[in-house]
Formats: C-alpha cells, structure tokens, sequence
C-alpha cells in the first residue's frame, strides 16, 4: 500500500466538495448528450497523454506489470470512449411518445425520459487502479448520464488515482464546466464514506470491492431519512460446472484452460472461476492430474497490497483448516511475504454442502474442485450457491441436452451464463451484463459494464401534456436529436 502523504478529507472539505457537486448539478443536468461525450473523449484523451505517468504510478502501488497496466488503461480509456458515444446517440434514455387517442376517445400526450439522479460517490477499485477506479465505469457513466461526481481514492493506490483524477480536472477546465462536475477526495477511515453517503446531497453511490464493504455502504444509504441507491459489485465465487460429456472429450485442454483464468492477475478478479464442480469419473481424474500439472509449475507472484495478501491467506487458510478438504495442487515454489501461492483444493460435495464458508469468495490464486457422486449432487450444489456475476457450463450438445434443469437452475444465480468459456475477461459492449443477485451485487436489475451502465443513474419521468417548447430535446416533436424513440409502440430510428 503507498506510503505516499495523502490524508483523509476533513469533514469540512468534505461538505465543501458535496456543496459544490450539488451547484454544479444545477447545471450539469441540463447538459446536451453532445457535450457529456465530449467530455469524456477529452477525458480519454488527457489519459492517453499521460500513460506513462500513470502506468508507472500503478505499477509502483500496486505490483500488476507494465503489461497488464497499459493494457487496462487502453480499456479505461476506451470505456470512456464508448459510453461518451452511447450518451451522445440517447438510445439508453428509452424515450418514448404516446399521442393516440385512449380506450375512451380522448386526447393523450404521454412522454418519457431519464432524468440523472443527482451528485453520485464512487468508490474506487483496488485490483483495476484505471477500469474500476477513478476513471474508470461508474464515473464514466455517472457523468455520461449527467451527473456530478466525488470519487473516494481507493488508499492502496492514492498517486495513481490523483494523476487520474488531475485528467478529469483538465478535461472538465478544457469545456469550461464547473469545477464541481467532479472531484477527488481521500480517506483510509470509514467516517469519510460514511459521511459521504449519508449526506442529503448525494444521491447515488458507485462500488467496487469486498462484499463487507459494499454491505456497509449499502446499509449507511437505507439508513438515510431519504434512503438512495447503492450499486456495489462485491463477492463472486464464478462457479464452472464441468459436465461429463465436454470433460471425458476436453480434459487437459479444459485443466490449461481454466488454470490459466483462476491464476490470471493472481487471482484478483471479481470473474475469477473460484468453483469447480464435477461429477466424479475417470475423466475428472484425468482433469485434476492435469490441473495439477500446471498448478505446481506456476510460481507465486505479489498480491496487491498487504490487505489482500493477508485476506488471501487468512480465507485460503480457513477454507483448507475444514477437515473434508484437501489440497489437489500448489505450486512448487513456497510464497514469500505479500505474495499468493496457487492453490488448488477439493472436496466432496456432500462435504460442501454442510460447510456454507466453503462458497465465500477467496479473493487470490485459489479455486475449490467440488466432487459429486451423480447428477443429483450437481443439482444440490448449483441449488445451494447464492448469487454470482457469472455461472460457466462447459458443455458438448448431448450435456445440453441432458442437464436441462441443471442450466435452468443456474439461470437464477447469475448475471452472465457462460457456455464453454471462462469468465475473466468483461467485453465493453451493450449486450455484457456485469452484475447479479446478491451478494455478487446489490441490485441485479443493472449492470455496471456497457450502455446500460449509464441507466444507474437515471430515473424515468414522465411529461403530460407539455407543449413542445418546453420538453427536453429528445421528446421534442420533430426528434432534433435523431435518436431512436418508441412513438405510439412502434420503434422508430
């Protein structure tokens, strides 16, 4: 974690940062689409100048390498990109226009909009210091949908985050917005969050974390006099249901395949696959001798900071102390301090299932191999999981065809169903959906990568009878905006 001097916000600075994100809503919210996805192309670009500064900031904080860093930041600056260009063409607003007489004959003129919510915290990252950090989704989207920011730095990575946060400062004074359409503020300490979410001013909050903090912020928003939106991505195990089929045909290339994903970043995804699960049979033997085979030749690399090295050792530890579990593989070489040795553990599924600390989320190189005796247990244990941003069947047809159920069921878990994939790995694109029942999120009706993202923070309201001078440009009768509207049920482009 850096020891760079960054200290928490002062509650006074704090209320001075809400004040001036509220004043600036004043005027933000009425902002055109054109100008919200100029903004954030001019943030793009002041990133895209400052790639080296940020990569080396990240690299010194966090241990990722160039590699993965630059590649992150490419995304970031993409997302930005794309989200700009989602808010410009309006299709998320879903507006819609009814002007057909009613059921009784008399007039209508019904029109719908987004309306953005209002100042938004969010919370950034520790394992993406770019993608889910400062820049990163939720602030992209909350000033797409047009909404002011304060974004809390994450403590683990402060510089990377300023140099960020100096990015947006510029683009915002580039358009000649106000000051307060975003800002940047430090704390460590839960006061800091806790006085930010339960301020009046704010109106939304944006997370990306621990299933322990995203519930802590969740609660400080219910227990406001007005309570507010909190949409948290925390905990996810990623099950991946390895059917008899697909693994009798694809053992080794099915073990490489899903050694590389659960290793990938040491770990530190929230799509990490955390849960394998497998009727046993000779192919499953097949499948862990080979997993085995490329776990012990891996070596441990350092975790992020001290915190989540800790925590990876202490739930890796735990998860392992539970007497029916047993070690399937580790990697050959022993971890030194700060650093995630690759683990591979098993247990029967009868085991599992009377161990509920057996599905939490054990963030770092670690995956759990669960062993049915038939397809009743794989049922058992696919009933039993709570929710998840994603759920993997590896499959051949006749496996599809003969696990029906097993596939409807797990439908109701998950934000992504994954077919012969792995889940590490978010495209940017309308169709993704990053989110799931909880506790892998806090609303599963939304998602936190993609167009729809934006739609967090927005609420729908309805204009009855306005005349046309006073609607917003995207309800305007002759469409000034040419985005796609529902007119009178028809679709029209």
């Amino acid at each position: 974690m850096s020891q760079l001097p960054y200290s928490d916000t002062s509650h006074t600075a704090l209320l001075a940062t809400i004040e001036q994100a509220r004043s600036a809503f004043s005027l933000y919210k009425n902002s055109s689409l054109q100008l919200r996805c100029e903004l954030l192309q001019a943030i793009a670009d002041e990133l895209r100048k400052d790639t080296a500064a940020l990569v080396a900031a990240a690299m010194r904080e966090t241990h990722l390498p160039e590699g993965r860093l630059k590649n992150e930041l490419g995304r970031t600056i993409f997302q930005l990109e794309s989200y700009g260009q989602a808010s410009a063409a309006g299709r998320w607003l879903d507006a819609s226009i009814e002007t057909r007489p009613n059921a009784t004959g008399a007039a209508v003129n019904l029109r719908k909009t987004l309306l953005p919510l209002g100042p938004v915290v969010v919370f950034g990252a520790s394992n993406f210091p770019f993608a889910y950090s400062t820049a990163g989704g939720d602030t992209a989207s909350a000033l797409a949908a047009g909404c002011t920011v304060i974004v809390k730095a994450h403590p683990a990575h402060p510089e990377t985050s300023t140099l960020a946060a100096a990015a947006i400062d510029r683009a915002v004074l580039k358009l000649q917005l106000p000051k307060g359409v975003f800002a940047h503020v430090y704390g460590a300490s839960f006061s800091v969050g806790e006085y930010l979410v339960k301020h009046p001013y704010i109106k939304a909050v944006g997370f990306t974390g621990s299933l322990l903090g995203g519930k802590q912020l969740f609660d400080w928003a219910q227990q406001r006099k007005d309570p507010i939106p909190v949409f948290a991505e925390m905990g996810s195990v990623n099950p991946v249901f390895l059917l008899p089929g697909q693994l009798h045909e694809q053992a080794p290339a099915l073990a490489e395949q899903l050694a590389a994903s659960f290793t990938l970043g040491a770990g530190q995804f929230c799509t990490k696959p955390g849960l394998l699960i497998a009727i046993q049979s000779e192919a499953l033997s097949r499948f862990e001798q080979h997993l085995k085979q490329q776990v012990t030749k891996l070596i441990p690399v350092p975790l992020l900071h001290s915190g989540i090295a800790n925590a990876f050792q202490h739930h890796r530890d735990t998860s392992l102390q539970v007497s029916s579990v047993s070690v399937l593989a580790l990697s050959e070489q022993e971890a030194s301090s700060g650093e995630g040795r690759p683990t591979v553990a098993a247990v029967e599924a009868a085991d599992w299932l009377q161990h509920r600390s057996l599905q939490q989320e054990v963030f770092g190189p670690y995956t759990l191999v669960v062993r049915c005796a038939d397809r009743a247990a794989v049922e058992a244990v696919a009933a039993s999981l709570e929710g998840q941003l994603t759920t993997t069947i590896m499959a051949n047809e006749e496996d599809l065809s003969q696990h029906s159920a097993l596939i409807d069921l797990v439908k109701e878990k998950c934000g992504r169903l994954i077919l012969n994939g792995v889940p590490t790995g978010v495209e940017v694109c309308k169709a993704m959906q990053h989110g799931g029942p909880f506790p892998a999120t806090t609303d599963a009706r939304f998602g936190a990568v993609g167009e729809d993202a934006l739609k967090r923070f927005a609420r729908p309201i309805c204009y009855q009878n306005w005349p046309d001078a006073w609607l917003p440009a995207e309800l305007k009768e002759d469409n000034p905006l040419r985005i796609a509207r529902t007119v009178n049920g028809q679709l029209m482009q």
